[in-house]
Parts: structure tokens; C-alpha cells; sequence
């Protein structure tokens, strides 16, 4: 760790965005090493009763979880968990092409706790009631802009997309239980959104269907991309050369002005020479072209047993008895579940960890960045997309962010979560009005906050 964060560095970093895990704090200062540039710093939650939001100590079970990929445990001892996770689990499966993981750098507790009070009113209220920037960290992370090509973002001309996509299939687990088979009919995206309307988290339910996104389908994919303007939530966002455009801030906020999305459309004529129509034209292409979201989509399907069984194997993991087991009455269903607890301690862990790197797979997000390739230029180290419409071709690079390791004392909350969401929904009579989910074929949460202040200002 060359590079030594120290309190007179504070004034150079400001509030950029955040998720459960992580503040995001983009550089506003004159080192050219740092431009286009955002520090990842980790954060803890003002309630100590909830469940960790990031992993950076691992329990002696989390060892056993992970205990074959050898780095992952020593970075631990390095403090370098989320870079080596990064690294050595997630670009495994989603591609190092795809996968950027960032430079450790030391930050002083000076460091951080000023910049923690200097950014406090840029955050949304309810992230502040529910956590801090943690001011006895040692390091933080330091990564590419990924919404810019250049470095430099005053020297750049682009446009970036970034898609939270969620979970791409239904699952068809042999494990879900009768009650809950409507899980094998209709999204847990669908679900979860009737219950986030339910609790006034979001002020309407969204047009998005996560099986569009993933079916391989152009116009499927146009579809899903055309459902994000009229509900972006925090699924989707636009950034102008890496200043946040258009997009919900999540956490209920996610109402878009109609000046808004005309600015968005504005800026991208102006920046890219596109109408919307070609844009969305562009982006399923590049979507379709990259192929990023088949390697996602990939991932998340190491889930192959779902909470419900995963969650037995939890507690073979913690060598406990199992809590979910003792309210089951149905035999058929606790004769599988014995069979899960039978199984040998690898195996377990085996399932357990497919389905917390399947967890990360179903919350990060997809960065596409894009910018009119110069004519005369045959020799661009980025890939590209022709668009017929304007006849023109346009770089495009794609990343994956918010990569983040899922503690393992996380997995009653995912079965409790995934429990709430499918009781809300069968007994709200939401499903006699929704059979089209299971026609469709194809085949929850750290919900991220962008600030839309400080244009100029590179994302994650």
C-alpha cells in the first residue's frame, strides 16, 4: 500500500454514493494519479443486532466455508478481504475481463472521520440512521471509474449505463417446500417488489422483468431496458462523463421528474449524437455483444438447492441444531432435509459457498460504457458495437461492481427474508393476477445510493 490517506487528503474526497457494505467517495482533487478514481470505504451499522453488512473478519465456520481458496483467507489477515474476493472468486466465474479488483490504500482514522462528518449531508437520511463510515478501518479501496474510459473524467466524452439486474431465472429446487412453489413461477424480483410497495419503500411497483434482461432475446432485452425508464428504482442509472444523469436514489426516493429524464435525454444527444430509441438500441447490442450478463447469469445459478435447503446447511456448517426443522410438519419434506443434514461437512460447505457467491452474483451491478469510436482508429483495445440507425460504431467496456463477500451469519436472514417475501405475496391474492412470469422460460439486499450532486464527479 503505497498511496497513505491522511486528514489533509480529506478535503479532496466527497460524497459520491453507498451501498449496505461500502461509502463510495469520488476524488476531486489535482493528483493525476487519482483522477477518475473512487474510494471504496467500508461502513458499520449503527444496530449491532443486524447482521454484519460486509465480511472482514472470518469465523472459524467462514474458514471452512472458504477454506479452499487459500488467498481469500489470507487476505484476511491483510485486511484486503473485498480485493481478494474480487480477485480470486468473482473473476473466476464472471471473467477477469470483467472484473476490476482495485488497490488497497492506507487511510488514517483523521482520514476518516472527517471525511465521514463532511459527507453526512450529502447522504440520504435513512442510510445515516442506519450506518457510519467505520473509523477504525486501516485501508480502503481504491478502483477505476468505471462510467469514464479516460482517467482524466474532464477529459472525457462518454456515456455509462449502470444495471442492477437481480436474479435472471426461477428456481426449480427440489427442496423449495408446496407452500412455496409459486418461487418456481414468479421472480423473486416480482415478489419482492409487492412487498416493498407494501411497506412504502417504493412508490410503485416496477415494469422490470429480470427474465427479459437474461433471455438471450434482443428484443426481450430492449423490453427490459425500455421497463427502467418508467421505474428505474435503484436498478438503473445514466451517467454523462461519469456524472450521475438519470436514476432513483433507492430507499423509497424513486420517483424520476419528467426534467430529469429530458436532461438525461438531452445530455445523451449531445454526448453520444443518439435519440433514445438508438440508444436502447446500443445498449442491447453491447448487452448481447459483451456477453457479461450469460457469465452472470451463470453465476447466480450455482444456487442450485435455494435458501431452503441452503439453510439446513448452515447449520451443519455452525454444528447446531436446525431451527427451521423443528417448526416442519410435512414428512416427505423433513425426510429431504434429513438428507441434507446427513451430508458430509465439505459438501455442505460446497452448497453454502455456491449460494454466497451466487448472493453476490444476484446483487452487484453491470457498468457499460460507451463512446463514439473515432473513424480513422482500427487499433482500439475496446470492443465495439455498429449501430445501423446512425451509422456509426461506438467503443463499449463492461464491469461488474459492488463484488462484495456475503458474511455467513447473513443466511438466516436470507431464509427469513426469502419466507416474508413469498408469504406476503401468495396470501396478498397477488397470485391468480400474475401468471406471465412462468411463461417466460428463461432462465435481495444492497440496495446502492448515487448522490446526483458534484457533476463531474466518477461513480462506481
Amino acid at each position: 500500500m503505497e498511496v497513505a490517506l491522511q486528514a489533509g487528503d480529506a478535503a479532496d474526497w466527497v460524497y459520491k454514493g453507498e451501498g449496505a457494505a461500502n461509502l463510495i467517495l469520488s476524488y476531486t482533487g489535482n493528483s493525476p494519479s487519482m483522477f477518475g478514481k473512487v474510494l471504496r470505504a467500508k461502513k458499520v451499522l449503527n444496530d449491532k443486532a443486524q447482521p454484519a453488512p460486509n465480511c472482514v473478519n472470518f469465523s472459524s465456520y467462514e474458514q471452512l466455508v472458504w477454506g479452499d481458496i487459500p488467498e481469500l483467507i489470507e487476505s484476511v489477515k491483510q485486511g484486503s478481504v473485498a480485493q481478494a474476493y474480487a480477485v480470486h472468486v468473482m473473476s473466476q466465474h464472471l471473467g477477469h475481463d470483467h472484473v476490476d479488483g482495485g488497490v488497497r490504500v492506507s487511510v488514517s482514522k483523521d482520514f476518516l472521520e472527517i471525511v465521514g462528518k463532511n459527507v453526512l449531508s450529502s447522504r440520504p437520511a435513512w442510510r445515516v440512521n442506519a450506518s457510519a463510515i467505520d473509523t477504525n478501518a486501516d485501508s480502503a479501496l481504491l478502483i477505476s471509474d468505471h462510467s469514464l474510459f479516460s482517467g482524466k473524467p474532464r477529459g472525457s466524452s462518454c456515456i455509462a449505463v449502470e444495471i442492477k439486474a437481480k436474479c435472471g431465472f426461477l428456481p426449480s429446487s427440489e427442496y423449495i417446500s408446496k407452500e412455496n412453489a409459486i418461487k418456481k413461477q414468479v421472480t423473486r424480483y416480482k415478489m419482492h417488489q409487492h412487498l416493498k410497495f407494501h411497506q412504502g419503500q417504493i412508490s410503485k411497483t416496477s415494469e422490470y422483468d429480470p427474465l427479459d434482461l437474461f433471455s438471450g432475446s434482443k428484443e426481450r432485452i430492449r423490453t427490459a431496458i425500455k421497463s427502467f425508464f418508467s421505474t428505474p428504482q435503484n436498478n438503473f442509472r445514466i451517467f454523462v462523463n461519469g456524472s450521475l444523469g438519470f436514476g432513483g436514489m433507492g430507499g423509497g426516493a424513486d420517483k424520476i421528474l419528467a426534467n430529469e429524464t429530458e436532461k438525461c435525454l438531452e445530455d445523451l444527444r449531445k454526448v453520444s449524437g443518439l435519440q433514445l430509441s438508438d440508444f436502447i438500441e446500443l445498449l442491447s447490442e453491447a448487452i448481447s455483444k459483451s456477453g457479461a450478463l450469460d457469465k452472470l447469469l451463470a453465476t447466480q445459478k450455482l444456487d442450485d438447492h435455494d435458501i431452503e435447503a441452503a439453510i439446513h446447511l448452515y447449520y451443519n456448517i455452525i454444528s447446531q441444531p436446525c431451527l427451521v426443522c423443528k417448526n416442519i410438519t410435512d414428512a416427505e419434506l423433513l425426510h429431504k432435509y434429513s438428507v441434507l443434514h446427513s451430508l458430509p461437512l465439505d459438501k455442505s460447505c460446497k452448497i453454502v459457498r455456491d449460494f454466497l457467491i451466487s448472493a453476490t452474483a444476484k446483487d452487484c451491478s453491470l457498468m457499460m460504457c460507451f463512446r463514439p469510436r473515432e473513424c480513422e482508429r482500427t487499433d482500439s483495445e475496446y470492443d465495439s458495437v455498429f449501430l445501423q440507425s446512425v451509422n456509426r460504431a461506438y467503443d463499449y467496456k463492461a464491469y461488474f461492481v459492488d463484488l462484495d463477500v456475503k458474511p455467513l451469519d447473513k443466511m438466516t436472514h436470507y431464509f427469513k427474508l426469502d419466507q416474508k417475501i413469498v408469504n406476503f405475496y401468495t396470501k396478498s391474492g397477488e397470485v391468480g393476477r400474475v401468471p406471465c412470469d412462468s411463461q417466460k422460460g428463461v432462465g435481495t439486499s444492497d440496495d446502492t445510493t448515487v448522490q446526483p450532486q458534484h457533476r463531474g464527479a466518477p461513480s462506481t
